[in-house]
């Protein structure tokens, strides 16, 4: 048997290797960084120094939008929600939970401005065997509400604390605008988290409030214009994240836009090779009223 390592051996070795937050450290040359930018800038050289990898980097930059975005930025929209009516019988929450393969639902008193809570699937689950005991109402948790205004961080400590993950959406004006869950909120940060019920639709192009959308860039461009009814030339990129890179002349950063046929194209996440992930801006946004921009986090 071979003798453990002794710990003056150990001891030598951690001080002539130092660990990747030294060797970060040293990245910084001295010179502290004065912005987040800057942040960001010595984050991707100590990636291309090999000092972690592509997903890593990816993450922490995932990490400095959540701190900065706000709720409304993320959201499901309203059209685009799965909701239950307050009368519906086993039959019916049953096809739907079985059709859209969600965990939980807002319920509305006809209009989806009218919540009365929110259905969690497992709840649904243990009439199986006796439906005739089904009541909908006894069985609701209660509606989370939270402003367009809200910034993700402190949602996600939000849902991390209250152990809730489906907050309601609402506007300025108190109707709902819309819906958030804390799945959407660490996509930000780890990237898109498929499951068997994503449709490639889902993947890709990702609506928000009206004229917002989160794009992947690798999206062709094919797929892009039948959605958003352009003509983007395909002659010199296949893919969305190809043709704003030559939009621009160079592989872009984070925060980076660049307008063509009256969309507005802001850079969500890349590294030092590629694009991958876009906010798509659309005319139609202009044509909303302005939304109240909160402070607090309220």
């Amino acid at each position: 048997m071979k003798d453990e390592p002794s710990s003056s051996s150990r001891q030598g070795r951690s001080a002539s290797q130092p660990n990747w937050l030294e060797k970060l450290g040293q990245a910084f040359g001295g010179n502290d960084p004065q912005n987040l930018d800057q942040i960001l800038e010595v984050l991707r050289d100590a990636q291309e120094r090999g000092l972690f990898d592509l997903h890593a980097l990816a993450m922490v930059e995932g990490v400095f939008e959540v701190t900065e975005m706000r709720v409304r930025d993320i959201m499901i929209p309203r059209s685009h929600m799965t909701v239950l009516e307050q009368g519906a019988d086993f039959g019916d929450v049953l096809n739907i939970l079985t059709e859209s393969g969600h965990s939980r639902f807002p319920v509305i008193a006809g209009d989806r401005d009218e919540l009365v809570g929110v259905l969690l699937a497992k709840d649904v689950l243990k009439y199986a065997g006796r439906p005739e005991e089904f009541a909908l109402d006894d069985i609701l948790r209660q509606v989370v509400i939270i402003p367009e205004s809200k910034r993700l961080i402190t949602l996600l400590n939000e849902f991390r604390s209250s152990r809730n993950h489906l907050a309601m959406v609402v506007d300025e004006y108190g109707g709902v605008s819309g819906l958030v869950t804390i799945e959407d909120v660490l996509e930000v940060i780890v990237g898109e988290i498929d499951d068997e019920h994503d449709s490639e639709e889902d993947h890709y192009i990702r609506p928000h409030r009206k004229g917002h959308y989160t794009v992947h860039a690798l999206t062709e461009i094919e797929e892009f214009n039948a959605f958003f009814k352009t003509t983007l030339s395909d002659e010199d990129a296949d893919t969305i994240g190809g043709y704003v890179m030559r939009l621009l002349g160079h592989v872009p950063k984070r925060g980076e836009q660049v307008e063509s046929e009256g969309i507005l194209f802001t850079v969500l996440g890349a590294d030092s090779r590629r694009i991958y992930r876009l906010k798509v801006t659309t005319e139609e946004s202009l044509d909303e009223p302005t939304m109240a921009e909160a402070d607090d986090d309220s």
